[in-house]
């Protein structure tokens, strides 16, 4: 048995070959009865194991929806003419709900002095609200975003992708193949890999939803998406990570030009991992009052 060690948790690969815009643009200037489902029949490489493996994704929102709640960590990476990022998040989230709020640390500068504060963010249905997070705005203020008028639907921009339309993506699957068990976490997995199509996923997402993703669906250049998603004995998603290619306009809602060609327009690389555990916390999230949400023009995250 291989251990490998990442982000500071302990993997452990028990099967051969298992191998493990906004704030982005700135930065870069069950159903209940499915909780308890296994699938016998799965196995790496067979057909039959093949088409499992999607059933079961397409079911990871609705088992999360039925487990209540749980600590998220986030990590957006992203990457562009040989320079790499990391954007990190923690928090919690209710799925019940469709609420979350996340503390988003943004990387440090080559000194290792802090360029920018913690931003905290709040996740709702069709809304994104930030605390901290541009020049000039009141510290006791928030800032709402649109979702569904983010030309990526906030699958990136924010620094973070939602927990539960992370899951959602995943009911636009392709093609999946199960990879093998790994430990994670303390808890045995399976490890599954494959594509998921963002406009399929979409037309079905549950209604919160879909807006946004009908909006990435437009906005990016491909709405294929490459994944591996871990899944428990109980079917929860315990991690997914995403691999996104995003061209990039002149500006985002930070308002800086992100590098890359003179017209402002640049491929990136992003990919958005998102890890699931201690499920059934409490996970209150209250919003923001109209009175406390900034209603003026909004600069640069703040340094």
């Amino acid at each position: 048995m291989v251990v490998q060690r990442r982000g500071g948790r302990r993997r452990a690969k028990a099967v051969a070959g298992c191998v493990a815009g906004g704030l982005l643009a700135g930065l870069l200037a069950t159903v209940s009865g499915c909780s308890s489902q296994t699938v016998a029949d799965e196995r790496p490489g067979g057909a039959p194991g093949a088409a499992a493996a999607v059933a079961v994704l397409r079911q990871a929102a609705d088992v999360l929806v039925s487990s209540g709640s749980s600590r998220v960590r986030t990590t957006l990476e992203t990457a562009t003419g040989g320079t790499r990022v990391s954007i990190e998040g923690s928090g919690a989230y209710d799925f019940e709900r469709r609420r979350g709020r996340l503390r988003l640390v943004l990387p440090r500068d080559a000194t290792g002095a802090a360029e920018h504060g913690p931003i905290t963010e709040l996740l709702a249905p069709g809304a994104l609200f930030m605390r901290n997070r541009g020049a000039g705005i009141p510290s006791d203020k928030w800032v709402r975003v649109d979702t569904a008028g983010i030309p990526d639907g906030n699958l990136v921009t924010g620094g973070a992708t939602d927990p539960l339309t992370a899951a959602e993506l995943l009911r636009g699957v392709r093609r999946a193949s199960l990879v093998g068990e790994v430990g994670l976490d303390g808890a045995q997995v399976r490890h599954y890999r494959g594509t998921t199509d963002i406009g399929r996923a979409a037309r079905v997402a549950s209604h919160g939803v879909r807006g946004p993703l009908r909006a990435a669906a437009r906005g990016f250049t491909d709405s294929l998406v490459p994944f591996d998603a871990y899944l428990d004995g109980l079917g929860r998603l315990r991690e997914v990570r995403h691999r996104f290619t995003v061209t990039s306009g002149a500006s985002g809602a930070s308002g800086a030009r992100p590098a890359g060609s003179a017209d402002g327009r640049s491929a990136m690389g992003v990919a958005s991992t998102t890890v699931l555990y201690d499920f059934g916390v409490a996970a209150a999230v209250r919003l923001p009052k109209p009175a406390d949400i900034y209603t003026g023009k909004v600069g640069s995250p703040q340094k």
